[in-house]
Formats: C-alpha cells, structure tokens, sequence
C-alpha cells in the first residue's frame, strides 16, 4: 500500500526548540515514516474485508495529518460499516485486533472505530471501537470529524467529505470548549494522574492544540504543538522532557523529579484551559 502525501496544515513561524525537527525537518521524514505503516495498514485492511463488509476506512491523527512517529504515534483509524456491529461481530473485530497484534506488535498502537452509516450524523453516538489493547464504545467527536474532513486519508471506499457532514467551526469550538471544562479542567484537580507519562504529554499538548483551534479555527500537528508551548509560558524542563519522549529519548528521573514534573505539567495544563476559556 502507498500512503497519500499527508495534508498538514499551515504552520505558524515560531522559535525553534532545542530537539524539535522544524516543519521543514518533519516534512522532509514523514515519508520515510509513514512508508513503515504501510505494511501493517495493509494487513489491517486485508483482514478487515474478511470478517465484514466495508463502506468506508479512514485514516485521521498524525499518519493523516503530518508528525506521524512509527512505534510512538497512534495509527488512527474509522471503518464505516453498512450497520452497527452486533454481539457477534464485535467479538470477531475483538479477536481480529487481537491477531494482529500478536503476529505484529506494532499492532499494539492501530486503534479502530466502526462507525455505522446510520449515526454518521450524531457525533454523540457511541460506537464499537478497539483501542489500547481493548474494546469499548466512544464518539466520533467534531474533532475527529473536521480532521477526516480536512485532512483525512482513505484506504478503501468513500472519501469521508462524501459521506460526513461539514463540521463549522461553531460546532468545532462548542466540543473543544466543553471538552477542556469537563473533562481535562477536572482532571487537573487531581495529582495522582500527572505522575504517568501520557498525561504529562496530552496535558500540554491537547490544551495547545484546542487553544489554536478555538482562536485561528484550524487543526494543528502535535509537532506544531510541542513548538507553542514555550510562548505559552511551559517551564522548559517540561517542554524538553516531551520533545525527548517523541522524538528523542528521556533521560530516568528520580521520585524527586517525577513529582516536580507532575506538577508543572498540570498546573501548566490547568493554567492553559483558563486562558483558553476565558
């Protein structure tokens, strides 16, 4: 399989970070990391077709959009399927997921949701989805969508704009605005949750990227991110401890400095929604 170039959008002019590749940098190895999803996008596609009929499968996220990392990055991913997957072929998309990712452990980070044509509409429907090593039901959300919407790749069937709705940006806003006040504001009331690596990173890095997107109406790259975070005041020890854990490699910290990072990025974090809101 060849993935289609990425649509990544326009980037903002900002001071380089010590460890951050530039735009240029990134756009220049995007193809060879994204050449190393190939394979297993079409083994994932392969099975798919086998087990249910497929209208659509979408790629949204980084491998879409530019900043993909292979082995750190998500590959994201929408089936659209003719209805909602019943007991029965939940389990079979279940135990697909669990094959592939025991013949491939790269599996591990393909993370699917089976959008039935029939709720296209609803970005409030739950739908069967497998991810992080286990199924579930989640949204759609207008964030989800306006990425497939503007960016996103196909790997079989309809292009998304042919099937989804326009996501406004008043419907974009409104979901960022209620998403950062009652899910994320919450959790910046509670420690415990800071000390993991993956909050100290989707912390900054989604509170930036929703900020972008309520101010200039536009989705931007985690790298692009990680680039605003010093201009939004983020104490540097915590921008280099991210920029280390996605494109290089982080240095072991003691309980000491496990704890200092806990609380810078969630005093960050909580500041930065604030600000957002306001």
């Amino acid at each position: 399989m060849t993935l289609p170039d990425p649509v990544t959008p326009p980037a903002a002019d900002l001071p380089p970070v010590a460890g951050l590749p530039t735009a240029a940098e990134q756009a220049e190895r995007d193809p060879a990391q994204r050449a190393l999803a190939a394979p297993l996008l079409t083994e994932f596609t392969a099975r798919l077709h086998t087990v249910t009929p497929v209208t659509a499968l979408w790629v949204h996220g980084s491998l879409a959009l530019g900043d993909y990392r292979h082995g750190r990055s998500d590959l994201d991913l929408i089936a659209v399927l003719p209805t909602a997957p019943d007991r029965r072929l939940r389990t079979e998309l279940a135990l697909l997921h669990q094959q592939l990712i025991a013949d491939r452990s790269p599996a591990e980070k393909l993370h699917c949701t089976y959008l039935s044509q029939d709720a296209l509409a609803d970005p409030a429907v739950d739908h069967f989805t497998f991810a992080q090593g286990e199924p579930m039901d989640r949204p759609v959300t207008a964030v989800t969508r306006r990425e497939l919407l503007d960016g996103g790749m196909r790997l079989a069937g309809a292009e998304a704009v042919a099937l989804l709705p326009p996501v406004g940006d008043q419907e974009l806003h409104a979901h960022l605005r209620t998403d950062l006040r009652t899910y994320w504001y919450p959790v910046t009331d509670r420690p415990g949750p800071w000390q993991r690596d993956i909050w100290v990173d989707f912390g900054p890095i989604t509170t930036t990227r929703a900020t972008v997107a309520l101010r200039e109406s536009r989705l931007i790259t985690k790298r692009e991110a990680i680039a605003r975070l010093p201009s939004l005041d983020a104490p540097s020890e915590l921008v280099a401890d991210i920029v280390a854990r996605r494109y290089g490699t982080p240095l072991p910290l003691t309980g000491e400095q496990r704890d200092q990072r806990a609380e810078q990025a969630r005093l960050f974090t909580r500041s930065a929604i604030e600000r957002a809101l306001e």
